[in-house]
């Protein structure tokens, strides 16, 4: 009675169990509806000089492919060899056989006397190679059609082919990761192979990514693959840097905007400058802060604030803040020599000095109410107008004072200002639209800089600042005090936990400073670098820095918009960016918000 009992029992054999296989056509299986169909690699190449199933792995064709090697006695084998050996060059030398027959008896001969060679001399040892491929399609002309087409791509690498006709079931099983070698279809498909042959048939050669705790960029071009990048995993990448690269339209600003959206959401503090506003939108459905800074705007940052979070390493604060004005100026006063970079630093030391504040660490900080020790705000430090003045009570700086003049007077006075803002969110875009095209690298390493100190001030929690037209900060407009400064960024960001991304579509410009130095350095130092679609120019530009091959350029030339090739550590992928429609209207449609 019990067994009667369990015989009406469910297990999980039977939910696994398909609900009907068909296995009348001797071309197919079908099983639920779905159609297999196998093939049988009989023969291959004498010899190759590549992976033998590199072009198989870089179809999109759903398939199943089994590899088996069996390994053989290497005492039996030499034994046999030696044997057979011995009776063909007898009968190669009695000649009594007409002559197609001692040119097959010679070819088969010398083989027999390689392999010995290499088993005795040399160690190798002698394997059985099976290898079946089973094909997926969800009809049966799309499974015509793909048998052949995985016939040709296994021909034209030079192997020899054989349908299972007859024989898919056995193929079918034989491909299923059981361990199962079907003695149907062994016979007809074993080949002798070397142990130094099965380098060749290493079958796990497509670039697929898949970091555990990575987000989503999109899938792989050649095999349809997902990729899935953690850039913080430091034991995998040596920096989180990125480089983002592509002609207008190529759909690189996209990209960008869905890393800061799938960031977001993993609750990483995120920094962007925008000087196209281009990121508003994303901004505002994320619920970031934007900051529109600019002569319309009663957003103010004061470029003199020195920060409690901006010390680094043993340097003191104003030993700090000093060789970062000394890039500001330089934008400011152009190209400064020892003496005038000695002047301004005197006048630099002497504004802090009025304010209370010197080299003296403890002088940054103050009494508050209660007479707890404080670090001193924004409204205790100078501003640009006190750097004017001090320029102006003296003869040898009248120069410094008249390039200063727009900052303290005229279209530039919004800059003459202490901070009024306080930057508590963890995704913060800058717009520096409004500052136009001849005074953006103002605004750009403006909030580079407080960015930068926000980015310090906690070593254990991730965060990326996004650089987008970084072109204009270590290109030829720029000079060497600020390139220094944003190469620092790149060489150092990673120790405080955090990710620069350097993003532009005029490649050349960005390479044309010190002969391409700050440009080249920024591209080593980061680990992952995304080249979108690129006209000929920046591509031949682009060849010069970085490590691309022929094939490469020819790809980056004739991607589609939203295609990339990235360069992920060690692996070259070609990737198509990839999205939901929910993310699309979240970074280009501003939504209402309830």
């Amino acid at each position: 009675m019990i067994e009667n009992f369990y015989l009406g029992m469910l297990n999980t054999k039977d939910k696994m169990a398909p609900s009907y296989i068909n296995n009348k056509n001797p071309k197919y299986l079908e099983i639920d509806g779905i159609f297999y169909s196998g093939i049988l690699v009989i023969d291959y190449y004498r010899e190759y000089s590549d992976i033998i199933f590199k072009n198989l792995m870089h179809t999109n064709i759903n398939m199943y492919i089994s590899v088996f090697y069996e390994k053989q006695d290497t005492y039996k084998t030499i034994k046999s060899l030696t044997y057979f050996i011995g009776n063909v060059g007898v009968d190669l030398k009695s000649g009594n056989t007409n002559r197609e027959d001692i040119d097959i008896a010679a070819y088969t001969y010398n083989d027999a006397k390689y392999i010995r060679k290499e088993m005795q001399v040399n160690n190798e040892e002698l394997y059985y190679l099976y290898t079946y491929v089973t094909i997926i399609a969800e009809s049966e002309n799309e499974i015509e059609r793909n048998i052949n087409k995985i016939e040709g791509i296994l021909q034209s690498s030079g192997m020899a082919t054989r349908k299972a006709n007859f024989r898919q079931e056995q193929t079918f099983f034989s491909c299923l990761p059981l361990m199962i070698n079907h003695e149907d279809i062994k016979r007809v498909s074993r080949r002798n192979i070397l142990s130094s042959g099965l380098v060749a048939t290493y079958p796990f050669i497509s670039s697929n990514l898949c970091d555990e705790q990575g987000i989503f960029i999109g899938s792989n071009i050649y095999n349809n693959s997902m990729i899935f990048v953690d850039r913080f995993d430091r034991e995998k990448y040596k920096n989180a840097n990125m480089c983002i690269f592509g002609t207008s339209g190529a759909g690189k600003s996209f990209y960008t905007k869905l890393l800061i959206l799938r960031c977001r959401m993993l609750g990483l503090e995120q920094y962007v400058i925008d000087p196209e506003r281009e990121y508003d939108k994303v901004c505002k459905n994320l619920d970031g802060i934007l900051i529109k800074f600019g002569p319309t705007s009663n957003t103010f940052i004061n470029i003199l604030d020195i920060r409690e979070d901006s010390i680094e390493e043993e340097k003191g604060f104003l030993t700090t803040k000093i060789g970062k004005l000394r890039g500001f100026f330089s934008l400011v006063l152009g190209d400064l020599d020892e003496e005038k970079i000695a002047l301004l630093e005197e006048k630099l030391i002497e504004v802090y000095r009025e304010k209370g504040i010197t080299f003296d660490d403890a002088s940054l900080y103050k009494q508050d109410e209660k007479g707890n020790m404080i670090f001193k705000s924004s409204k205790d430090m100078p501003i640009l107008q006190d750097v004017y003045e001090a320029f102006e009570k003296d003869e040898k700086t009248i120069f410094f004072k008249r390039k200063l003049y727009p900052f303290i007077y005229g279209s530039l006075k919004f800059l003459n200002h202490h901070t009024n803002i306080q930057l508590t969110n963890k995704l913060i875009v800058a717009d520096i639209y409004e500052l136009g095209e001849d005074n953006l690298q103002y605004g750009m390493y403006i909030f580079i800089e407080l960015f930068f100190d926000k980015i310090k001030k906690d070593r254990n929690v991730k965060k990326a600042i996004y650089l987008d037209e970084i072109w204009r900060l270590i290109g030829v407009t720029s000079n060497q005090f600020v390139a220094s400064f944003i190469y620092k960024i790149f060489k150092t960001i990673r120790k405080y936990g955090g990710s620069a991304v350097a993003i532009t579509q005029d490649v050349s410009d960005l390479f044309s400073l010190n002969e391409g130095a700050y440009g080249k350095s920024i591209l080593n130092n980061s680990s992952i670098k995304s080249f979108f679609s690129l006209e000929e120019e920046n591509i031949m530009v682009l060849e010069k820095y970085a490590n691309i091959t022929e094939k490469e350029k020819i790809e980056i030339k004739s991607l589609k918009r939203g295609e990339s090739l990235m360069f992920i550590g060690d692996n070259h992928i070609l990737a198509k960016v990839e999205c939901s429609e929910e993310e699309k209207n979240l970074v280009t449609k501003i939504t209402e918000k309830r």
